[in-house]
């Protein structure tokens, strides 16, 4: 019975995953709008306060807690080497979770064949082109798809256990 029950669970999670195929959240830093597949983000919350940690990059902000769980928060825009802006009660932290590791608009749903690699202006990847994956055309705007494992992984994971 118990094996049964763990079949349609599974069979349940895999339904999810095949309807989230292809849905993006897609959201703004400054002027240019980035999507992330949704099947990442856990959830959308407000700018709370961040604790400060010593001694980590320049993009990683510090930590937060969430209903006990620590989760540190990184700033996309400085992860791109572009300049901060000032947080704002109008600021949002997306908790996205990628292979257990969490890290702290609206959603469309794209055709994966629409999505084309982004162009290579050189040999080596810099900045903000080697987190992005792909691109998207909606409506008058190119939105830019956003590798959160890159995002979150390229140097030596963060880690408070």
């Amino acid at each position: 019975m118990a094996e049964e029950f763990q079949d349609e669970l599974e069979e349940l999670h895999e339904m999810e995953e095949d309807a989230q195929k292809g849905m993006f959240m897609t959201f703004r830093i400054g002027d240019e709008c980035y999507g992330i597949a949704i099947n990442y983000v856990n959830e959308i919350i407000g700018t709370q306060a961040i604790t400060a940690v010593p001694e980590v990059e320049d993009y990683i902000k510090g930590l937060i807690n969430i209903r006990g769980k620590i989760i540190p928060v990184i700033d996309v825009k400085v992860r791109f080497k572009q300049d901060p802006f000032e947080y704002t009660d109008r600021t949002c932290i997306i908790v996205i979770d990628v292979k257990g590791t969490m890290v702290g608009s609206s959603v469309i749903s794209i055709d994966e064949k629409n999505i084309i690699p982004p162009p290579s202006l050189n040999q080596s990847s810099y900045g903000k082109d080697k987190y992005v994956f792909g691109l998207i055309r909606v409506e008058d705007e190119v939105k830019l798809l956003l590798d959160p494992e890159k995002l979150i992984r390229d140097e030596e994971p963060l880690s408070f256990e």
